[in-house]
Parts: structure tokens; sequence; C-alpha cells
């Protein structure tokens, strides 16, 4: 199995973990491997962000194996990984529908012609069209980038005065794509937050878990916490638009993070993300319901129907880190004697050492405002919640301002 840009271990270490404990794992990689190690036979470093190198990096790995397939869990790296694949002949999703799923757009312009309910939404070049945009829209709004991830960019307007401002912050997150650097204004979908997990085989998708998401402060759009249930009744109730959604978008075979607002209890697409959700995601459905997603991706990706075969009934949660303020993280600190007589604390993991600079938007987003994350085991999304409450007075993290 060719595995194309592994990630970070904190966030991605599962991942290629449980891919390599069925399959024999040779990297596409950035960098030398360390953590990786353990798992991998081969690997070949290239500039991931150079198609070029990446097509002759995965060729020459291609000439020292018997690849059965390729696969990534890297949102941006999802085009070329489709591209490698047609290269070498192996079983993948087109160009095509990749760029659909990582361009909104395209993306909205897809799901209205399938008749997908979804939000309304148009291209803003200038602020001149952002403002007649949402004049047509109306306010609230959604100002984002078209071809982006991780909430980066995505902040709402509630008044026609803070659009110059909106507009500027959701242009700075465009600009940092590869592949399409403009703005979208969208009707703003007033609803909860969630996320339907899904796998499709041949065309037939399967919704296997629903993640209920919170978000931070208005107007921004951070993720701070998701729980998942295996026996959620919301499941059956959204599995049918994220189903209609990855058919819209032309997806055969593969792993989806489907998000959605629920408006008036009704599902309304944001954007299916055509890869293993982040966040951990597929580590709380595999604590959730054992099924094991990224296995499953490696499957698809071998042309193999995954097993999506429950064998738990539980659910789990997770929580990132996030300071009152931005400044510098003066204090990090758990209750070591709770977290040892805790067995429902799963994991409690820092991303930041003390002395870091933590940065909330609008000046930073979820990549510098994260000191990391603890993980909560329960029976339901109730118990869940009140231990992801419990531990969280157990937990310390500090910032000074700085000046």
């Amino acid at each position: 199995m060719l595995v194309v840009s592994p990630g970070d271990e904190t966030y991605r270490g599962y991942c290629l973990e449980q891919v390599a404990a069925a399959y024999d794992v040779v990297l596409l990689t950035g960098a030398e491997p360390s953590w990786e190690a353990p798992f991998i036979v081969d690997h070949a470093v290239v500039d991931l962000n150079d198609t070029a190198a990446l097509l002759a990096g995965g060729r020459a790995l291609a000439e020292r194996h018997d690849l059965a397939g390729v696969v990534t869990w890297d949102e941006w790296r999802l085009v070329p990984t489709a591209r490698l694949a047609r290269a070498l002949g192996l079983s993948s999703n087109s160009v095509e529908v990749m760029r659909a799923c990582r361009n909104k757009a395209t993306a909205r312009t897809s799901f209205a012609r399938h008749g997908v309910p979804s939000a309304a939404s148009m291209k803003a070049r200038t602020l001149l069209e952002a403002g007649l945009a949402t004049m047509t829209l109306g306010c609230p709004a959604v100002i984002k980038p078209a071809a982006c991830a991780g909430s980066i960019g995505v902040i709402r307007v509630d008044h026609p005065e803070e659009l110059p401002a909106a507009f500027a912050f959701a242009s700075a997150g465009a600009s940092r794509s590869r592949e399409d650097t403009g703005v979208l204004v969208e009707e703003y979908l007033d609803g909860s937050d969630v996320s339907v997990e899904c796998v499709t085989h041949r065309g037939e998708t399967t919704a296997v878990a629903v993640t209920r998401k919170h978000l931070g402060p208005a107007p921004y759009f951070d993720e701070t916490a998701h729980t998942v249930d295996a026996t959620d009744p919301l499941l059956a109730q959204v599995a049918p638009a994220a189903a209609a959604a990855v058919k819209a978008l032309g997806i055969r075979d593969g792993v989806q993070h489907v998000e959605l607002r629920l408006v008036d209890g009704r599902p309304r697409l944001i954007e299916v993300n055509a890869r293993i959700g982040g966040d951990m995601i597929g580590h709380l459905v595999r604590l959730a319901t054992g099924i094991n997603l990224p296995k499953a991706a490696a499957d698809l990706a071998c042309g193999q129907a995954p097993d999506l075969t429950p064998t738990r009934r539980g659910a789990a949660g997770i929580r990132m880190f996030y300071p009152a303020a931005s400044g510098t993280l003066t204090e990090r600190h758990i209750n070591q004697p709770f977290a040892a007589q805790t067995p429902w604390l799963r994991q409690v993991q820092w991303t930041r050492e003390i002395g870091d600079p933590l940065l909330l938007p609008p000046e930073g987003d979820l990549f510098t405002a994260r000191a990391g994350f603890y993980i909560v085991t329960g029976r339901d999304t109730a118990e869940v919640t009140e231990r992801l409450d419990t531990a969280a007075d157990e937990i310390t993290v500090t910032t000074r301002a700085d000046r």
C-alpha cells in the first residue's frame, strides 16, 4: 500500500498504524521518516507541492514494489494522489472528482444540479463583488475561501460594515490554497453542526457514524470538540443527505467526511471532504463503533469491499485545549492522580510547550490556537459530554498576554 503524505504523528499517527497492521506500507513523504519508521517498509522523500516530483517519487516506489493501491488522508494531497493513481494504473476516483471535492464553488454547483439541499453561494473576486453578494443573499452571511480546510479564513458577517475586515480575513486564508485563491459569499445556515462519516464502495455509500461538533466563539468557525455515539438516532436522519452529496460529486470509492448543518431539523450540506475526518474523528469512530476507517480506506484503494460491521456500541469524545486569550503559554497541567485513576480518560495530548505562542483568530487559526486535546469514552453522548466537562475541571491552560 502506497501512503501519500502521512501527516503528523499526533493527529494522523493512528491512520498509518492501522493501515500498517493490514498492509505492507511504502511512504511518499516530504521529510525523512521518524515516527513513521516502524510502520513502513520503504519510502521516498519528495517535495509534495511539486506535482512532477510527487509523480516521480511514486513511480520509483512502484518500480521497487508491487503496489496494490494508493491512499492519502491529507486534504491538500487529494488531487495529486488521484493523478498519481492514474499514472500508476491504480484504483482511484478521477482527478476531476477530487477537484470538485476540493473546490466549494464547484461542489455547490453539483449539489444544486442534483437537488441536494445546500447553501446559496456566490463567488467574489473583489470587496465590491462581496458587497453585492451580501446584498443578494442578505445578512448574516458567511465569507470563506473557495478551496481551503480546517475552517481557515471562514467568518460570519452579521452587518454590512463588518464586510471589509471579513473579506480581508477570508482572502488571507484563500491565499494559502494552491488550487483556488477565490472567496465565496454564502448564505448562513443557522443550525447545529454535524459531520457524517461515510464509506463508499462502487458508488454505494454507507454512513457509519455521525459526529456532533462544537464551535468556538463567533464570528469564527473553529471546531473545539466532537462526539461520536454508535447509537445516535441522528445518523438515520442525516445519512440520506450525506449519501446524496457524495453521489452528486461523482465519488465511486473511498472514505468521506461530509459536513452539514441541521436547519429547522433538516440537513443542509456544507461540504464533502474526500478523506478521513481530522481532529481524531476516525479514532473516535473506532472507539465508539469498532469500525476501522483507515483500513477501510486502504481496502477501497485496493478495490476491495471493506468490513463495516460494528463491534462496539459506545460513545467517544474529544475536546481541544484552547486558551481564554491569545498569548504565551505559561502553564499546562492535568491533575495526575485524576488522570491515573480515570480509565475513561483515554488520552491527554499536549501539542505546545511552555513558552510557545498561542494565537486565536483573527490573528491565528486552529494550528496556532490549540495547545492539545483530550479524549474520553462512555456509554452514550450524555455520559461523554459529562465526562468531558469533568475532565476539563482537572486541566489547566494559562497564557500571558504579549505586549
